[in-house]
């Protein structure tokens, strides 16, 4: 159902809330259906995905390598390469940190002896509430990475930065939450 806090928010906003329901719902994804009275006085009906939150790492060694992991996106039908990211379904109140520091081990094997949180974004807020915590890793240790069965395909590279800026520049890199956690790091002098 809906939260209560966000409930005020639209209500203060001018939106009346008729009803909110749950559509489906998943261990990973819930939807649910709210039909509402827009400020304008218009009808409406909001169809909002509810996901848990997830952590985004940008793993940079000492010699300012970047780390990436590449699986297939099974919504697009495509392989896409993004820095370590996820959410742990099982566990959806779990500390940002341990989150982070968790999937990257997960995914690269990497353990991060520096973890330093960049800021916070949406996935979708237009749809989702969905919410990140983006933190910059450093001090890299490799290990063996502890993939689920859903991540086997998983392929992880090291690439410089002036190799991801081309892969941004010739649209290579189309995952939206690593090109903003990238410009989240970035513009807080970070990198």
């Amino acid at each position: 159902m809906m939260d209560d806090n966000v409930r005020k928010a639209c209500e203060e906003a001018g939106y009346q809330i008729l009803s909110s329901e749950m559509a489906y719902e998943n261990p990973w994804t819930a939807v649910r259906e709210d039909k509402i009275i827009h400020p304008g006085g218009k009808r409406g009906l909001y169809g909002v995905v509810e996901r848990g939150t997830f952590a985004v790492l940008m793993p940079v060694h000492e010699d300012g390598r970047i780390t990436l992991v590449q699986q297939f996106r099974y919504p697009v039908g495509k392989r896409l390469w993004e820095f370590p990211m996820g959410m742990w379904e099982t566990r959806p109140n779990a500390d940002a940190r341990e989150l982070a520091l968790g999937e990257l081990r997960e995914e690269t094997g990497l353990r991060a002896g520096e973890l330093i949180h960049a800021g916070t974004l949406y996935q979708g807020a237009g749809y989702s509430t969905q919410m990140g915590h983006v933190f910059l890793a450093r001090n890299l240790v490799r290990g063996e990475a502890e993939r689920e069965a859903t991540e086997a395909d998983m392929k992880v590279k090291d690439i410089s930065r002036a190799e991801f800026d081309r892969m941004i520049v010739d649209g290579e890199m189309t995952c939206m939450v690593t090109l903003a956690a990238y410009a989240q790091i970035r513009a807080r002098g970070l990198l």
